[in-house]
């Protein structure tokens, strides 16, 4: 029996490892409808179409690259020659099971996605002669300057695969991945192999700048840095490192979110001392949910009572189990915290500016940990997650294509009843609806029913369009998941929700749907983009800064998305809810600006409540980019948010009135008497709301009615002077409205341009010249008790 069992689970194992991916097989009708190849375009590039081998042998490096070229492009190249940008060619570049040997960089280009066979992931090998900065390089330097600008490197992914450096000598220094990037990037399941010889000089990835970004189920082996990272904020999530010189090393940030990290045999776990004690170039790290074993070290900071600037160096610890570490913090003369021989779990410790909520106090201590509720955790009291589905053990057969249904996809034709249908059909047989990429527009809401699963290919785009979406004063839904009253469980994936032209009335996403916390709904990927690409009708032809504003045909949308007061037990992970600031798609290749208009971001109202907001953000919404009203128990790490850029000029209450029914900031009555600055939009607004818990937010105001005067920063000026107010707590709007008795929890916010970094109860309780950073204020820890 014995010797049965270990035949039937090889025969199982090699059944496994040798199974392919249902996106391998499935029927190939992605199109990009806009590219100047039309229907000749091919989204869809399998590597071993293009020459790859995958043997192990054979220098793959021309075919990859191939896969990446062909068609019409975003090309790579020195500014202002190379393209900064565009949505109209989207390529997604597929990696069958194999070992594919590359002897220089694989360029993907802008709007490219990488993905391997889950099944059996494929693995990219360095040669021992490889010559460049990483084995993808995602930002190549052909000038003093990256290609592509790091803060506008939007959608695009890198999944599945085994980045494998260890043929190249231990002291030769290279990058796994160089990944400088911004909003709607990630990188999922991907496995980095490093030389654990003394000395390595390997790096599994390099990020030097953006503005990111997500990062998920990562493992490291070796090398002189696992992570050696810097970017205005990012959220990271599942991480094992194993046996690197240091785990991480944080280069700079505003502010940056760690959870479920697993740190094994390393020297240091993170490395936060860039700068030294009077230059510290590290915003904040906020570290929770995570182990740390047979390390030395397990943070390495050089914050100190004095140390500058003051309100850097901010440090956040929470339930964080330590095995064999002697010591926890290292400071830069003494020890901060005492680690353990044994075992031991830090509750909570914070180092950085406090405020309780009266502050600010300078801390490096013990703190008591936030409250969670038993809603928002999975077991071992750490707070709930699930990465993306990839459904990778379903055949293709079990996938209904939007395509195959009849959804032309090309931007023009009415797909309203083909969508439905096909969303229909396919729930009610289990299966997955499967949106082939292009652009599907629609003339009326889409419903998307409980027990729905939809996942897109290259971020197909819904776009909402015509006159059932135009009236301000009757918002519609465009994507409306279910109904009030509904339960169950809903997967949306890889999509885009967009509108074209006026649509004053859109509310892009609409959650009615309750799921229990026990099993929530799922967003992944999912992201909202209201002007700027395209077929949108609203790029710089449109909707110029130059005219005349407030301009009613850019009046794009009513908000991007709404959860119901009968919506919960939502999960988002990498949602970007965003009205462009400029257009992707400009044909001068500037980036140009564009000012468009949009009344709200995310409002969550919803009475249970269980919302997980893992690596959101949400920009450029004229009233409020986040808001949560008579709600509860939500878990928010990191968030990030921007002013719409032309105001206050016309101000936040122009051309979306507030509607007092949906708690809509008065700035009229708010503002009344104080400085024009102050009718901006919110980036955070939390009323009569319990237990929300922020571990890390950065909430930025750069502009000033399109200058940057009011935020510039240099060696004799430091303005953060753009609005007044940017996140409050029960602030009273107009006639009629009131709140109180607000719960917040948060560590590690950032500000910029604000001169109030939080207001409670209508007044200035932390002031950002108490807090003043490296480029962005930043606080430790703010709670309301």
């Amino acid at each position: 029996m014995k010797l049965l069992h270990v035949s039937l689970f090889s025969a199982f194992a090699s059944q496994v490892l040798g199974q392919s991916y249902w996106y391998e097989t499935i029927s190939k009708q992605g199109k990009a409808p806009y590219n100047p190849q039309g229907t000749a375009y091919q989204v869809y590039r399998n590597v071993k179409d293009f020459g790859a081998k995958g043997d192990g042998v054979t220098d793959d490096t021309a075919a990859i690259n191939a896969a990446i070229r062909s068609g019409s492009r975003c090309v790579a190249g020195p500014p202002p020659g190379g393209c900064q940008s565009a949505t109209t060619s989207p390529a997604m570049i597929y990696f069958p099971a194999g070992t594919y040997i590359i002897s220089t960089p694989v360029i993907p280009y802008y709007l490219t996605q990488m993905i391997g066979n889950p099944n059996a992931m494929p693995v990219l090998k360095a040669t021992a002669g490889f010559t460049g900065i990483a084995l993808v390089d995602a930002d190549p330097y052909e000038s003093a300057n990256p290609d592509y600008g790091t803060t506008n490197v939007f959608y695009r992914q890198i999944k599945n695969i085994v980045f494998d450096l260890t043929n190249i000598p231990a002291t030769t220094a290279m990058n796994g991945i160089h990944w400088p990037t911004a909003q709607a990037t990630s990188l999922q399941n991907c496995v980095f192999k490093m030389s654990t010889a003394s000395g390595s000089q390997h790096v599994g990835m390099f990020i030097e700048n953006g503005s990111g970004g997500f990062l998920t189920d990562l493992t490291f082996y070796g090398g002189k840095y696992g992570l050696n990272i810097g970017s205005q904020q990012f959220t990271t999530r599942n991480l094992t490192f194993y046996n690197s010189n240091t785990a991480i090393y944080q280069i700079w940030n505003w502010g940056w979110t760690y959870m479920g990290v697993s740190i094994n045999n390393c020297g240091t776990g993170l490395d936060m001392t860039a700068g030294g004690t009077n230059a510290q170039e590290v915003g904040s790290v906020t570290f929770i949910d995570s182990t740390i074993a047979n390390t030395p070290v397990g943070f390495r900071t050089s914050h100190t009572s004095t140390s500058l600037p003051k309100g850097s160096g901010s440090l956040a610890l929470e339930n964080v189990v330590l095995t064999n570490v002697p010591t926890a913090v290292q400071g830069p003369s003494a020890v901060a915290l005492t680690g353990t021989a044994g075992t031991m779990t830090i509750g909570a410790w914070v180092q950085g500016n406090a405020y309780t909520p009266t502050g600010p106090n300078k801390i490096q201590n013990s703190v008591s940990a936030f409250p969670r509720p038993a809603s928002l955790l999975a077991g071992g009291g750490n707070y709930y997650y699930r990465s993306k589905p990839q459904y990778a053990n379903l055949p293709s057969s079990s996938f209904s294509s939007a395509r195959s249904a009849g959804a032309k996809g090309d931007g023009v034709t009415d797909d309203t009843a083909a969508l439905q249908a096909v969303i229909n059909s396919a729930t009610a047989a289990g299966k997955i609806v499967y949106i082939d990429s292009g652009i599907y527009k629609i003339t009326s809401f889409i419903n998307i029913p409980a027990g729905a699963k939809i996942v897109g290919e290259a971020y197909p785009t819904i776009m909402a369009s015509g006159s059932y979406f135009q009236d301000m004063a009757n918002p519609v839904p465009v994507v409306r998941v279910g109904v009030s009253g509904d339960t169950g469980v809903v997967e949306l994936s890889d999509l885009i929700i967009s509108t074209q032209g006026a649509c004053a009335g859109a509310t892009l996403i609409q959650w009615n749907l309750a799921s229990t916390s026990s099993s929530p709904s799922g967003m992944w990927d999912v992201h909202t983009r209201i002007g700027g690409f395209a077929g949108s009708n609203l790029q710089v032809s449109q909707c110029a800064t130059g005219a005349a504003q407030p301009n009613s045909a850019c009046y794009a949308a009513f908000m991007s998305m709404r959860i119901t007061s009968s919506g919960s037990g939502v999960y988002m992970e990498n949602v970007w809810l965003w009205t462009a600031d400029h257009d992707l798609d400009d044909t001068a290749n500037a980036n140009t600006r564009v000012s468009i208009y949009s009344g709200r971001g995310l409002s969550v109202e919803s009475t249970t409540g269980n919302i997980w907001l893992i690596g959101t953000a949400v920009e450029h919404h004229a009233l409020f980019q986040y808001q949560f009203a008579n709600t509860q128990n939500i878990f928010m790490g990191f968030i990030q948010t921007e002013t719409p850029y032309y105001q206050p000029s016309p101000s936040a209450l122009v051309p979306f009135p507030p509607v007092s029914s949906r708690n809509d900031p008065d700035f009229a009555t708010f503002c009344a008497g104080k400085d024009v600055t102050c009718n901006d939009a919110w980036g955070l607004r939390i009323l009569s709301s319990k237990n929300i818990l922020v571990y890390g937010a950065g909430l930025y105001s750069f502009f000033n009615n399109y200058s940057t005067t009011c935020s510039d920063h240099n060696s004799t000026v430091y303005n953060e002077i753009c609005q007044t107010q940017i996140f409050g707590i029960d602030e009273g709007g107009g006639s009629g409205q009131s709140y109180t008795g607000s719960t917040v929890y948060l560590y590690g916010l950032a500000t910029v341009g604000s001169v109030s970094m939080v207001d409670l109860n209508g007044k200035s309780v932390v002031s950002e010249k108490d807090n003043t950073g490296s480029f962005a204020s930043v606080v430790g820890m703010f709670r309301t008790s």
